[in-house]
């Protein structure tokens, strides 16, 4: 890798790492504390991270910090396949390393702060891939919109994040990310309906960065002014 691919890559790591540490982490001191936190904590945690981390990386690598979010962005042209396969690989160490280092201050609790299912595999791909279509949509309107970005772009992603789990977590935990599953995952040796994570969540992503790019091709051609006075 070129440095600016290695820089871009370590702060994908690093982003990934703080994403899991935190949502994982919240995860396993709700179980802890017999639901200290409950649904709210949980989601709000996922949400704040989210938003901490794009500050914090955002301009180094974009903060994808999620596998689906990247493949979405390859698929429109947005990164190429030599730099989506570097965040793949700097996504899955950094959320391994965060499990990892969960299981050694906090041992083996529970599943580890990751993802269970309450309802049929099928209906839970469903539920993944309309959760992470949300996100990825929002993402790509702050990504490839001018008129979208400003300060309060890493908010709305947050933002988005929270409401998700909210929803999504009773039914799959509301994950929109297979890297944020299977670090906690393979630390736990649960690989039960792993698959769901990594197919659901994909889906998804790809789906809304088409439908985004479309959509904001369309507009190319409109008169889009703003008539606000």
């Amino acid at each position: 890798m070129d440095g600016s691919l290695t820089r871009r890559a370590v702060a994908e790591c690093l982003g990934t790492f703080g994403l899991v540490f935190i949502a994982a982490g919240a995860a396993m001191v709700d179980e802890i504390s017999g639901g200290g936190l409950g649904i709210i904590g949980n989601a709000l945690a996922s949400g704040l991270v989210v938003t901490a981390m794009i500050y914090a990386t955002g301009h180094i690598s974009g903060a994808h910090i999620n596998p689906a979010v990247t493949l979405g962005f390859a698929l429109v042209r947005r990164i190429s396949l030599l730099d989506a396969g570097a965040y793949w690989v700097a996504q899955m160490v950094g959320a391994i390393a965060a499990a990892a280092l969960l299981r050694l201050l906090l041992g083996k609790v529970g599943i580890m702060g990751g993802h269970a299912i309450t309802i049929e595999p099928v209906k839970a791909v469903g539920v993944e891939i309309v959760l992470t279509f949300l996100l990825m949509f929002v993402i790509m309107a702050i990504a490839t919109d001018k008129r979208a970005v400003g300060r309060a772009a890493a908010l709305a992603i947050g933002a988005t994040v929270t409401f998700d789990i909210m929803v999504g977590g009773p039914l799959t935990g509301g994950s929109m990310n297979p890297a944020r599953t299977t670090g906690p995952a393979l630390l736990a040796a649960n690989w039960q309906d792993l698959w769901v994570f990594w197919v659901g969540p994909p889906i998804g992503a790809a789906i809304a960065a088409f439908l985004y790019t479309w959509l904001n091709d369309a507009k190319d051609g409109e008169d889009t002014t703003d008539n606000e006075s």
